[in-house]
């Protein structure tokens, strides 16, 4: 196998673990927040307001972290920084 095809190949591999993690823990944190967020409701059901705009808040926020997690993954398969060096 060829630098440049081992390169592309770990590169990818690198993308899917990446995205797999990056993804699946957001998911998770997701997940536990509405379950805390539906105890607490059903605790405090006259604070719903209060509850549900902290619930959005840091739900917009965990999935800010998915986002970026994208967002670096798709820069390293379509546009790789390092590929430059290995034509070199």
């Amino acid at each position: 196998m060829s630098d440049m095809s081992f390169f592309i190949t770990s590169s990818t591999v690198a993308a899917l673990i990446a995205i797999s993690i990056g993804v699946m823990l957001p998911a998770l944190a997701m997940g536990w927040s509405i379950s805390k967020a539906m105890e607490a409701l059903s605790r405090q059901p006259e604070a719903e307001k209060s509850i549900t705009r902290s619930l959005f808040i840091g739900l917009a926020m965990i999935e800010s972290l998915a986002i970026y997690c994208l967002v670096i993954v798709l820069i390293v398969l379509f546009r790789n920084p390092l590929l430059e060096y290995m034509l070199k």
